[in-house]
């Protein structure tokens, strides 16, 4: 029977560890438990000798993916509304939680948290599961004690963003994989096919037209120098990698995204809905405007969007409001900065702000699916003229051909 090493508190705080056997972890967890103690860590022991197991292998490839985190939370919040101590409650998701990882974070937390950390901090010492905007919205549930009602609004936007993202990626998952392959059915014509048909035509003494010589050079071009086309472009992929890690990068990137036709209003839109729903959830939970701004430049997905987020910031210091700093913006529509002008007159800024979010949620809807209708005929457009050039390069001087057999 496999042997499993603990970390344990008994009934007086003082902390315990061992060896124990049980089938699993959760069976020793079990088992600790029935004993009187709490388990803080459980982890199974290698035998000498051994490598790498399966088990962690998994734990070092795992990571944890949006339903994972949204679960997450709703448990969390569950159990919390339930009545149960923090403690107890990580313990239990500690052993009802299947990703590998977010195991080993609520352990963490539970560990932080018997050390005297606060719920906030523990969250805060694993920024690769929980991010700003979740810490940040833990921290006002935490000091304006409606924790639960925060899980709950943070859940919702999580389920949001996911819902919206894989949307997204679904319109675009079809065109990828067709271009993909007529990219490769391209280089295939263009190495294999078209040379045994140029090598015939040429042996007839047939004058190539421009469609045949176009094909000939670009494989002469690739047959010369594959080796600096193929060492340019892994440096380009590369470079541009490294670049877009930069803030920098990262501001010419997303610029250039919001201006392309049909995908650049998509993201815009999405960020309006993003800014529009974590602001509303910001002021519910009583963070301050200030605060919300930073958290949400932090959080807005937009490099672009986020340096504006700075000049609102310095003129929200200086008590001009929210509406007319967003109004010298550039992205921020007209609809946004009067319905968030509105909100501040009538001091029913988050009912606004949720009609804002509520109509850029429709608006994204729509704007994905137009996407998706546009997509078919460009790709068709595209497809017609890579087969209609190969043709007229195979088929032009086939006529010339035909004729001279004649």
């Amino acid at each position: 029977m496999p042997k499993f090493a603990y970390q344990a508190t008994n009934e007086n705080g003082e902390t315990l560890s061992g060896t124990l056997e049980a089938e699993t972890v959760e069976m020793a967890s079990h088992v600790l438990v029935s004993q009187g103690f709490i388990p803080i860590e459980v982890t199974a022991e290698r035998e000498k000798g051994a490598g790498f197991s399966l088990a962690s292998l998994n734990e070092m490839l795992s990571t944890v993916k949006p339903p994972d985190l949204i679960l997450f939370t709703k448990q969390f919040r569950t159990m919390m509304r339930a009545g149960l101590s923090i403690l107890n409650l990580l313990e239990t998701l500690n052993q009802q939680t299947e990703n590998l990882k977010l195991k080993k974070t609520a352990s963490a937390m539970s560990r932080a948290i018997r050390e005297g950390a606060g719920l906030y901090d523990a969250f805060r010492q694993h920024p690769k599961v929980f991010s700003n905007l979740y810490c940040s919205m833990v921290r006002a549930g935490e000091s304006s004690g409606s924790l639960t009602e925060v899980l709950e609004r943070l859940a919702y936007i999580l389920d949001h963003e996911h819902k919206v993202k894989t949307e997204i990626k679904a319109a675009l998952q079809y065109p990828i994989i067709v271009i993909v392959f007529l990219t490769v059915a391209f280089f295939v014509l263009l190495t294999f096919v078209i040379p045994k048909f140029v090598a015939i035509f040429l042996a007839a003494g047939i004058d190539l037209p421009l469609p045949t010589k176009i094909c000939m050079n670009m494989y002469d071009f690739l047959k010369n120098q594959w080796v600096i086309l193929i060492g340019g472009t892994v440096a380009a992929v590369v470079g541009l990698y490294y670049y877009f890690k930069t803030e920098q990068g990262r501001f010419v990137r997303d610029s250039t995204l919001l201006r392309i036709p049909i995908i650049g209003p998509l993201f815009l839109k999405s960020a309006m809905s993003r800014f529009s729903s974590i602001f509303a959830i910001l002021q519910a939970s009583g963070v301050g405007v200030l605060e919300s701004f930073r958290i949400l430049s932090g959080t807005i997905g937009n490099s672009a969007i986020s340096r504006e987020f700075d000049l609102v910031k310095d003129m929200l210091e200086e008590g001009r409001g929210i509406s007319e700093p967003l109004k010298r913006t550039r992205h921020f529509p007209p609809m946004v900065v009067n319905m968030v002008s509105i909100g501040e007159e009538s001091g029913n800024l988050e009912e606004m702000l949720n009609e804002v979010s509520q109509h850029y949620d429709y608006e994204v809807e729509y704007a994905t699916k137009r996407l998706a209708d546009a997509i078919g005929p460009i790709l068709t457009i595209g497809l017609a003229a890579v087969v209609g050039f190969f043709a007229l390069a195979i088929f032009l001087p086939m006529w010339d051909l035909t004729k001279m057999v004649k």
